[in-house]
């Protein structure tokens, strides 16, 4: 008996055609997003602005990945909006001093900052809450949860705008790990250890167990290292701290428990802020733009520290670097040192203790949930 043969449509169903059409469509409007994501929304410029603002902008990097992205992006501000913004990059120091960024801007010297936020601790307290400090929030997200979720960002933006400048945007950073002549391999290493720290809450912290700390800007940590004036030094990351040459001075690094890089400085955040009257002279265009383009920076910034970094490790171990991290059971040694500084910064003044409480109950939060009252009972925010 004689098989039937069945014959294959050339033409699908069109539900099927309009299926794999739809398929088709989303995915190239997913990659169109995704590629428009990494690279910012393009800024459409004013036809009628005949002259070009152009900004000085300092940032606190000395040298390295750090200073290589920033002064790249900033070079890329002028064709970005058309000419009508203009930023000419300068490394740290070659304007004004690490520790007078902030005044540079206030007073007109720049007309804007790249900075490491913690700096300011001395002056505004504050600040202390807007960087990592010791145990504090650990992961960028949680900073993240801060800022967008919570409130930070108009904070922090209130607490400038009383210094006459206006905070743009958080950037992101990684972890900071110390660089020392001698091990570090316990918590009582640290007695009587000369560390450089960047001041504030980190110098109690670091106090607290033992530490003789002294407050030093990044671009002199290798020279103090060189002549012997600290025995160690917090900087950043890796990648950073071996182009400045620390491998040439120390033969060690300390960092945190493994998954904790740093319990000190675990996100060093930076900021840029503008001087609030040339903020002021750009159109609302150009400054929802600027914002939105801090987001894009900081996303380059973070992503290319964190892959310098990962690669630099080899080249500190071939080098015959020692690294050591803190033993896990010194972690709540560290944290009993830190809970009381908490309250006692964020008691300094009222904006430092908006800012703590908001930070306090996310910590607290199932969300992220490493605090609980138990661990500051007796201890009160003064707000």
């Amino acid at each position: 008996m004689a098989k039937k043969r069945i014959q294959k449509s050339s033409t699908a169903a069109p539900e099927s055609v309009d299926r794999r059409r739809l398929l088709k469509t989303i995915g190239a409007s997913a990659a169109i997003g995704a590629g428009a994501s990494a690279i910012g929304a393009p800024f459409i410029s004013d036809p009628a602005k005949a002259a070009t603002t152009t900004w000085k902008v300092q940032t606190s990097w000395p040298a390295g990945v750090g200073l290589e992205v920033f002064k790249k992006w900033a070079n890329s501000i002028k064709e970005k909006t058309g000419g009508e913004l203009e930023f000419k990059p300068f490394a740290a120091k070659e304007i004004v001093g690490d520790f007078e960024l902030l005044d540079g801007v206030k007073n007109g010297v720049l007309e804007a900052m790249n900075s490491f936020t913690l700096y300011w601790a001395g002056k505004l307290p504050a600040t202390a809450f807007l960087s990592s400090y010791l145990m504090g929030l650990r992961q960028p997200h949680e900073w993240d949860i801060f800022f967008y979720s919570k409130g930070g960002l108009q904070a922090a933006r209130e607490i400038f705008a009383k210094q006459g400048l206006y905070y743009v945007g958080r950037i992101h950073h990684g972890p900071n790990i110390v660089h020392s002549k001698k091990p570090i391999r316990s918590i009582e290493d640290f007695k009587d250890l000369k560390l450089r720290v960047p001041g504030g809450m980190i110098a109690e912290g670091f106090a607290a167990v033992g530490a003789k700390t002294t407050l030093l800007p990044g671009s002199e940590v290798f020279s103090a290292l060189e002549k012997g004036t600290v025995d160690a030094a917090d900087y950043t990351g890796p990648a950073v701290n071996w182009d400045l040459g620390f491998q040439q001075v120390t033969k060690y690094i300390w960092m945190g428990p493994p998954g904790l890089e740093s319990i000190y400085q675990p996100v060093d955040l930076m900021d840029f802020c503008v001087g609030m009257n040339h903020w002021n002279k750009l159109s609302p265009k150009l400054k929802q733009w600027l914002e939105d383009e801090i987001q894009v920076y900081s996303n380059i910034h973070f992503g290319a520290i964190q892959k310098a970094d990962m690669e630099a490790w080899d080249k500190f171990l071939k080098a015959g670097v020692e690294v050591n991290r803190l033993p896990p059971e010194d972690l709540p040694k560290f944290q009993k040192a830190a809970v009381p500084l908490w309250f006692k910064w964020a008691n300094k003044d009222k904006d430092a203790a908006r800012l703590f409480k908001l930070q306090l109950e996310v910590m607290e939060s199932p969300t992220v949930g490493y605090v609980t009252p138990d661990m500051y009972k007796g201890l009160k925010i003064d707000l």
